[in-house]
């Protein structure tokens, strides 16, 4: 297998064979990521990525039950070279259960519905949808590239596709000033938008991004611990469809977090008050990692 930069996966793709079929991400624009600052987006020749599946079938010997395709964003390629994987990737590997993905959302909003449903129909399980936030104003001013609505709609495809849905959503994205208006629009998002996964990830400054100079020059002012804990037990408060899915367990988090809405929402709103009390010990600056 061949990799080019760093490779990112989410935390619970750590079993799954890493198949590299776009380099970088097709937006790359967004002012708090760095993950892939360092590539130019591109798609890989489908040759090496045949190639690829073949040498990973030798490695693996054909036993590898889920698959990964990376960069951030493969489901931006030609609907017949995604086809052509994944029908490879099904002969490769015969005890294949699931492949998942990163999913843009204006690159999701470039295929239909039936295009989505061919996808998940040879073998495309779920998809990651950066959502972020709910508010018009905060996907503005980070340059995710579209507005509420039509993220909305990304996400409605998917899931109307059959495609497991698990979005991510960014504490702490708005900073001081937009923090409310930040977490109440998330929620009416996830309530509308219907996901069978949340995961809540935590805002953390990373040096080279738009950003993170914001911060530096005191344009954008961040959330302390306890006011990331507080927008997390807020957006948990006003989640009101399931059942849900929902983990704030990244390394970012500072109060690990994993069960399901709104069964678990009582007692995961508890251990958030806990640690903003001080009754319950969080992870300090230097245990968080992206």
């Amino acid at each position: 297998m061949r990799y080019e930069g760093n490779i990112f996966r989410p935390p619970g793709e750590w079993k799954s064979y890493l198949l590299q079929c776009t380099i970088g991400c097709s937006n790359n624009t967004c002012t708090y990521c760095g993950m892939y600052k360092d590539k130019s987006f591109r798609v890989r020749p489908m040759e090496e990525i045949h190639q690829d599946i073949d040498m990973a079938r030798v490695y693996y010997g054909g036993a590898k039950r889920r698959v990964f395709l990376c960069d951030g964003d493969a489901i931006v390629m030609k609907q017949s070279d995604l086809l052509s994987i994944l029908d490879h990737l099904g002969e490769a590997f015969p005890q294949l259960e699931k492949v998942t993905t990163y999913a843009g959302p204006r690159s999701t909003l470039t295929k239909s519905v039936e295009e989505l449903r061919e996808l998940r129909e040879h073998g495309l399980g779920r998809a990651y949808l950066g959502v972020e936030t709910g508010s018009d104003a905060v996907l503005k001013a980070v340059d995710k590239g579209v507005d509420a609505e039509r993220m909305l709609e990304a996400g409605n495809r998917l899931r109307e596709a059959g495609i497991d849905l698990w979005i991510m959503v960014l504490i702490g994205l708005a900073g001081q000033e937009g923090s409310e208006e930040h977490i109440l629009a998330t929620a009416d998002l996830i309530n509308r938008m219907k996901p069978n996964h949340v995961s809540a990830m935590t805002l953390q400054l990373v040096e080279g991004t738009p950003l993170y100079d914001d911060a530096r020059r005191g344009d954008f002012h961040p959330l302390n611990a306890r006011q990331m804990l507080e927008e997390t037990q807020m957006l948990l408060e006003h989640i009101d469809c399931g059942p849900i899915h929902f983990t704030s367990d990244h390394a970012s988090n500072y109060l690990p977090l994993n069960g399901t809405i709104p069964d678990e929402a009582p007692a995961m709103i508890a251990a958030l008050t806990d640690a903003i009390e001080g009754k319950t010990a969080i992870r300090q600056e230097w245990q968080r990692g992206l």
